[in-house]
């Protein structure tokens, strides 16, 4: 999670950078913030928590160049590869209900 918005600029620019670009997706949290979901381009995504809210968000993918997606679509949501521990933990997860 970053703190300031320069850090999270870096930290989305990094990411980008890392996985052959990136598309977003910018979800409210309510009155605790956003949530930025990036996409690389090679599949692998990451998330990280906006205390500022959609906007903060939002100004920072376009800050790093990074497309801000209005929706999850399903060429990205195909695009998306789970890493085995994640699938574990959404199992552990969903067993423990």
């Amino acid at each position: 999670m970053a703190e300031g918005s320069g850090t999270l600029t870096a930290d989305i620019k990094s990411f980008a950078g890392q996985h052959g670009g990136a598309r977003a997706v910018i979800e409210y949290v309510g009155k605790r913030g956003a949530r930025i979901v990036l996409v690389g381009e090679d599949g692998e995504w990451s998330d990280q928590f906006v205390a500022g809210g959609t906007d903060v968000a939002r100004r920072a993918c376009d800050e790093a160049g990074v497309q801000v997606e209005n929706e999850w679509e399903r060429e990205l949501m195909e695009q998306m590869r789970p890493s085995n521990d994640l699938w574990r933990s959404m199992a552990r997860r969903s067993m423990a209900r």
